[in-house]
């Protein structure tokens, strides 16, 4: 057995680093998919990082090559597997089926209706902008305003717009809160959001956190952010993804990207494991002499009641694998945790790359 004061730095950046690189050229040597290939990396680090305590020095990069050809593998006979059953899963019908008609006439008579419901000033706005295709500099000048109060009009038009199409498309809010929130959400007001806790409140309601996907894709960025809403593990997937594409976006490697994936990749996991619902939100930085990530994720779970606890490295409250919260802000530049009991958990962390 050996000493485990002799064994090699448990969270050390610069190791995964090497690693990382060594396991991309191998999966990249037998899949050509990029997405493919880095989703195998990703997966393959995550597994090493969290068997590293297990291993003697020196056993971490081979056993991460042979995770990384199993995952390799297993990828290949998947592959193999859907090609044998591919026939079976041919749509023979029409793109064009009675059901689509019926559908987009739902459709059409919710945003009719949605029309209804704006005031006559707000309507005769956005229809002239958008149906009639009327620039607002000539709005400006036939309402003797100017072409930015006009703008912001039309930003609020058709935010209220897109909230009340839902409404008929989904039904009434429960609550009286519902509205201001998803309104605040569709306009992109940040401080609205502030004012009404809309975070917490999407978490709380079951129908405004359904509704409110569709309010904005899920890949879509405003101002620099990305909201993926985290239910299943399939989101844990998606969180990841999104986090590497905006990481090497803001000029980090694909090493380093995949270090901040795998971080995401922990703090979504443990939102599906201990809390009902919750959302990870990832924001591309720049302060002019970085750039960088930071990722929000909250949630609506119990809570953690001790937090320097939960921050002890090797402290788990279950038996599966994964870095969990101290492994997840080793990984990082900054790490703020804060949670209260019967009201869920935030976790800020930030990731910083330094231009040469």
């Amino acid at each position: 057995m050996h000493d485990p004061a002799e064994a090699e730095p448990l969270h050390s950046t610069d190791q995964i680093s090497e690693v990382a690189v060594i396991i991309r050229r191998v999966v990249g040597s037998r899949v050509s998919d990029q997405d493919v290939a880095d989703e195998i990396v990703q997966e393959t680090l995550t597994r090493v990082l969290a068997t590293r305590e297990r291993l003697v020095p020196g056993a971490m990069l081979p056993y991460a090559i042979t995770t990384a050809r199993n995952l390799v593998a297993s990828h290949w006979r998947s592959i193999d597997i859907g090609k044998r059953h591919e026939h079976r899963l041919l749509d023979r019908q029409a793109a064009d089926q009675p059901e689509d008609r019926v559908v987009e006439e739902e459709e059409t008579q919710a945003i009719r209706a949605a029309l209804d419901r704006l005031s006559p000033h707000e309507r005769e706005l956005v229809v002239a902008h958008e149906v009639s295709g009327q620039d607002t500099k000539s709005m400006a000048d036939d309402l003797g305003s100017t072409p930015r109060a006009v703008v912001a009009q039309l930003h609020r038009t058709r935010a209220k717009l897109r909230v009340e199409y839902l409404f008929e498309m989904h039904g009434r809010p429960p609550s009286p809160q519902c509205h201001p929130v998803l309104l605040a959400l569709s306009a992109g007001d940040r401080r609205r959001q502030s004012e009404l806790d809309a975070a917490h409140h999407l978490l709380d309601c079951d129908f405004c956190s359904a509704v409110s996907e569709q309010l904005f894709d899920q890949r879509s960025k405003v101002d620099g952010e990305t909201r993926i809403p985290i239910r299943v593990d399939a989101d844990i997937v998606k969180a990841r993804q999104i986090g590497r594409d905006v990481a090497t976006q803001a000029g980090f490697s694909g090493t380093e990207a995949t270090v901040i994936a795998t971080a995401i990749s922990e703090i979504a996991r443990n939102i599906v494991r201990f809390a009902r619902r919750g959302e990870v939100t990832i924001i591309a930085l720049d302060d002019g002499e970085a750039s960088g990530v930071r990722i929000v994720a909250r949630d609506a779970g119990r809570g953690i009641a001790d937090i320097d606890q939960a921050m002890a490295v090797g402290y788990t409250t279950y038996g599966g694998r994964g870095l969990g919260l101290p492994g997840s802000r080793r990984l990082m530049d900054e790490f703020e945790i804060t949670s209260e009991l019967d009201r869920g958990t935030t976790v800020t962390m930030t990731k910083w790359h330094r231009r040469q």
